[in-house]
């Protein structure tokens, strides 16, 4: 699986034809999900599936749709000059962790403080069966807003150099794939199966593989391909522009807004025990709206970068 990676990386850097190389990156992240199903992290390889193979793949090519398929010849100077800083770097990070334990050691010390707290106490202090979402939402939740804000600040970089999409302004006036009448009846077959499925992600992270992350993107993706098939202005009239930016920020206040009622109640920010009438059941729903604020914040951040793309045109 390793070998795969490095070649599939190894293709990705030599090619010039983008379109090609985009391709390649969907077969990494593909290939990336494997080893961490064999790793038993499968909380990972779900986003991974879902983000890197999924619909990181449709925004690079929306990318490509604005520019060019061909990267531009770049100066031999510039070609040592990279591979300098990259063998530099490479040099500091392999020299950084010569001093780590090995691979899978058990004696190493995140084996033996905060792993074993985590697996063992999580379940009594949490009340959840899932760590991966006690960790995430809970043990770490300054980490994860902080993430939920990077994607959130991310999107707005994005839409602030392309532009803020006009009301009725999104893409073409076109039916989509109007004459595609296989692709037509097979996408409103599985619209519905897809926003279900997002749903089940959404509020079952506390079993199982899923949470905001996933499911966010499986949500956005269902719009995402409402709008390839049906055309834009379909989807935006179901989901309107501004409405969609709205939902971005508003997420994020979800989730800060928790942390902000924790201290409102005399706990500490992003402490959930005082917000139910025991520990585990404010925990739970403590978890519960950030969750959902994440999910929020993800699937709008997708659909208004899909939405930025569309309505992008490209100068002459």
């Amino acid at each position: 699986m390793l070998s795969l990676l490095t070649a599939t990386a190894l293709a990705v850097a030599r090619l010039d034809q983008l379109f090609a190389a985009v391709m390649l990156f969907g077969i990494y992240s593909l290939l990336s999900a494997a080893l961490f199903v064999v790793m038993d992290a499968v909380d990972v390889a779900f986003t991974e599936a879902a983000v890197g193979a999924g619909i990181a793949i449709i925004l690079m090519l929306g990318a490509l749709a604005l520019t060019s398929h061909k990267q531009h010849p770049v100066p031999r100077s510039r070609h040592w000059m990279a591979l300098s800083v990259v063998v530099i770097t490479g040099a500091a990070l392999i020299y950084g962790t010569l001093d780590m334990p090995l691979y899978a050691d058990p004696n190493a010390p995140a084996h033996l403080h905060v792993v074993p707290r985590y697996l063992q106490q999580s379940m009594q202090e949490i009340g959840i069966p899932n760590v991966v979402t006690s960790v995430l939402a809970s043990y770490r939740g300054y980490d994860t807003l902080g993430e939920t804000v990077v994607i959130f600040t991310a999107a707005v970089g994005v839409i602030g150099r392309l532009g803020i999409v006009p009301e009725g302004k999104v893409g073409p006036k076109t039916g989509g794939m109007e004459h595609h009448l296989i692709l037509r009846i097979t996408a409103k077959l599985m619209l519905p199966v897809i926003l279900v499925f997002a749903l089940y992600v959404q509020f079952h992270g506390d079993f199982g593989p899923g949470g905001g992350f996933q499911a966010g993107v499986i949500f956005a993706s269902a719009f995402i391909l409402y709008g390839l098939v049906f055309g834009m202005e379909s989807v935006t009239t179901v989901a309107p522009p501004v409405v969609v930016r709205s939902l971005a920020a508003i997420g994020v206040l979800i989730y800060a807004g928790v942390g902000v009622v924790s201290l409102l109640m005399g706990s500490n920010f992003l402490d959930y025990n005082l917000l139910g009438h025991e520990p585990t059941h404010g925990q739970h729903l403590g978890i519960f709206l950030v969750e959902f604020g994440v999910g929020v914040t993800v699937a709008a951040s997708m659909i208004s970068l899909f939405y930025a793309y569309a309505s992008y045109q490209r100068e002459k």
